[in-house]
């Protein structure tokens, strides 16, 4: 009797199962196929199988009872698993009839508390800053650049009407809507189901950076989980990312910028492109042909899933930042070392990768419509996906050619990097406007200077190797070896989700070497090469199993710290210390690694925040403003550059731009005489910060002694205990 519709792909996951416990017992299998086509029914004395192996046939539901004797439940499903013909499933049997959409809602309890763990460490780790960022009832963030994102999330609220007010963010004022959009109408967004408002818009400058880093959090430990089938792997690149002080200074309490949305998107990027690579790499690993393993990934729902979520990421990315298209590139590359792994793999590129054109092409039409329906983005970045887009059927489609004909690989990578020319080449004959948006990008890229973020992550002045120290602790130093393990394995084996791996890591080192700003991004990938180095050094000291990526058979036995499926399954579960000991040594080989990185982080955050006496000196500008009514723009308050949003901000609300205040300063500064310097100024100013050590003749030459000067344009309103800073008033003219 033949099987029912739609039974037969659980009938052959049930056979690969049994081979996979027992590959001995493939012999087995073929004999019982030979008596099965001799006669309808047959008895156990029939075959050459012992009892266990009988049993376990039985109890699987590969063999079932029959008219009081035996046969093959399904005997399609059995030649497919034994012979690899992907094509011996019944004629009926369609792509869209063996489609599965298994939905697995089962949690292992210890590897979820574990992660609640990492994410409360996660959570401390970027909250270091409370005191100085929470303060009285106003909300002081780190740095300069996020009363930007402050300045236009409140702009946004005058403008909308609530959450569904989509016309605020199709037509974006005049200076956001070409860089970073996403990032400014996610925080618009959220404000807005707060109940919009003040108090709202407070609640996201504070909140939103942390909360956004606890989500990436739960996408790095899927990734991790992901790649290596170890939930500790997991869990530990999370308490990584915790104890790294570059990422943490961009995604603290109060620091809203368009980091933390970049880093969650390229979060989700690379998940979607690691679970598209490894559930291909998983269904090949237990199927007998190629073909059979694609057409098992092809009909599996979440890889459809994964696709749509990957296209999401995709177009999202282009859109969150101003420098998108830096993401793109290790994403191109990947594609393109993909096409060469599958040809050598003998895997089909054109069709195995289905899911991910389909990802991109949606990514690529994402970005298009936000750019020309809304205006969003500058259109070089815009269109980038759609770039890469191309380049991926171009790659693809040179990769199926090469593996049909067996070609050498050699001669099709320098085909792929004339590929990647011709397409540079084509963009900047039809697109020359782009171009220029371009090299004015790849000019801030590699000669911004006057900031400490543009210096190399490998700077000389930090003796090459303490720059990773300073801004990543330990867990840079402790990624290099799963990195070129990952390298390695990537160029002997098929293992495309370790190929992503070191494609994105080594591709954001050499930009974090140009400048350490990326080191954020870096983070990411340092996050779960580290957690699975940490797990690693764990079990060479016998305080874990050996990560499953680092066992060459199946997975030790036991409860240190993790132990194997009972059924044998390539799988660990989150174990427990059997002792104090055991968890004293645990802790102390996690200080050692993470302490360095646990010190730094509030130290380097502690370099972006603003002081008591700064603060004091803000409220000092607003209450005097307030007493004198004075308003914008005789209140606008000149300071030294990287702390003059803030002061703008407290005082009267105008952060949009520290401009002015960059190009005047150290004029004002050098003036001789306050009176002569205003008299000349090109805009009016109600308010001037001396910050440093401030003496009697801080200001233009003149005393500052007891409250009024012998300048007749400024008075001293405020001076702190320390005198670090100092704030004059300047009276406003007739």
């Amino acid at each position: 009797m033949p099987p029912e519709a739609g039974q037969s792909q659980t009938d052959r996951e049930a056979v690969h199962s049994f081979l996979d416990d027992r590959p001995d017992a493939e012999a087995t299998l073929e004999a019982i196929l030979d008596v099965d086509a001799e006669r309808e029914t047959w008895t156990f004395e029939d075959i050459p199988a012992d009892s266990g192996t009988f049993g376990e046939l039985v109890s699987q539901g590969i063999v079932e009872k029959a008219d009081g004797e035996y046969r093959l439940a399904d005997r399609d499903a059995v030649v497919a698993a034994v012979s690899g013909d992907a094509e011996t499933v019944e004629q009926g049997d369609s792509f869209w009839e063996s489609f599965e959409f298994n939905l697995d809602v089962s949690v292992d309890p210890r590897a979820m508390a574990g992660l609640a763990g990492a994410l409360v460490f996660l959570l401390v780790m970027r909250i270091t800053a409370y005191g100085s960022v929470m303060r009285d009832e106003h909300v002081i963030s780190p740095g300069n650049d996020p009363y930007f994102f402050r300045y236009w999330m409140e702009e946004l609220l005058t403008r909308s009407s609530g959450p569904t007010d989509w016309g605020v963010i199709a037509t974006l004022p005049e200076g956001m809507e070409g860089t970073r959009p996403l990032s400014h109408a996610t925080n618009w967004f959220v404000a807005e189901l707060l109940g919009g408002g003040q108090q709202a818009a407070t609640t996201v400058a504070a909140w939103l950076p942390v909360v956004a880093t606890l989500a990436l959090g739960v996408v790095l430990y899927k990734l991790a989980t992901v790649l290596t089938d170890d939930p500790r792997v997991g869990i530990a690149s999370v308490a990584v990312l915790a104890t790294i002080p570059a990422h943490a200074v961009y995604t603290g309490i109060g620091f809203i910028d368009h980091q933390i949305h970049q880093y969650f998107w390229l979060g989700v990027t690379v998940l979607s492109l690691a679970w598209l690579a490894v559930d291909l790499q998983e269904r090949r690993d237990v199927n007998a042909s190629n073909d059979a393993a694609i057409r098992a990934h092809l009909s599996a729902g979440w890889t459809w899933v994964t696709a749509v979520a990957l296209g999401i990421g995709v177009g999202f990315s282009a859109h969150a930042w101003g420098g998108s298209p830096l993401v793109f590139i290790p994403l191109a590359g990947y594609i393109g070392l993909r096409a060469l792994m599958d040809a050598r793999a003998d895997v089909s590129p054109a069709v195995a990768n289905i899911p991910l054109v389909v990802g991109v092409g949606l990514g690529s039409v994402i970005s298009y419509l936000l750019h020309a329906r809304w205006g969003w983005q500058e259109s070089f970045a815009a269109y980038t996906p759609l770039l890469v887009f191309g380049g991926t059927i171009a790659v693809l489609v040179l990769g199926e050619v090469w593996r049909r004909f067996d070609w050498p690989l050699s001669a099709l990578v320098v085909l792929e990097a004339g590929v990647a020319g011709a397409g540079l080449w084509l963009f900047r004959r039809l697109r020359p406007e782009d171009v220029a948006q371009l090299q004015t990008r790849v000019d801030d890229l590699f000669f911004r200077d006057g900031m400490t973020e543009a210096n190399s992550l490998f700077a000389a002045e930090y003796g090459f190797v303490f720059g990773p120290l300073t801004q990543t602790g330990l867990a840079f130093y402790l990624a290099l070896v799963p990195l070129g393990w990952a390298t390695w394995v990537a160029y002997r084996r098929y293992e495309p989700g370790w190929l992503l791996m070191a494609v994105c890591t080594w591709y954001f080192t050499a930009l974090a070497g140009i400048q350490m700003r990326f080191t954020g991004q870096l983070a990411l990938f340092v996050s779960v090469l580290g957690g699975l180095g940490l797990v690693y050094v764990l079990s060479a000291v016998d305080l874990a199993r050996t990560p499953l990526p680092f066992q060459e058979e199946g997975p030790d036995t036991g409860s240190l710290l993790g132990s194997g499926t009972a059924d044998g399954r390539r799988s660990i579960s989150v174990g427990v210390p059997d002792d104090q000991a055991q968890l004293s040594y645990l802790v102390g080989i996690f200080v050692l690694f993470a302490g360095l990185g646990m010190v730094l982080v509030p130290s380097l955050v502690s370099q972006v925040t603003y002081s008591d006496a700064e603060y004091q000196a803000a409220v000092a500008m607003d209450e005097h403003a307030e007493s004198t009514n004075r308003t914008y723009p005789e209140n606008y308050v000149l300071s030294e550059w990287d702390e003059n949003r803030m002061f703008n901000y407290v005082v009267n609300g105008e952060a949009e731009t520290y401009g002015y205040a960059e190009r005047n300063y150290d004029d004002f500064w050098a003036s001789k005489s306050l009176d002569q310097w205003y008299e000349q100024s090109e805009r009016k100013i109600g308010y001037i910060v001396v910050t440093g050590e401030v003496e009697s003749s801080a200001i233009g030459g003149q005393s500052t002694n007891g409250g009024e000067s012998t300048d007749t344009n400024h008075q001293q309103i405020f001076i702190s205990e320390n005198r670090e800073v100092a704030v004059y008033a300047v009276r406003q003219q007739e």
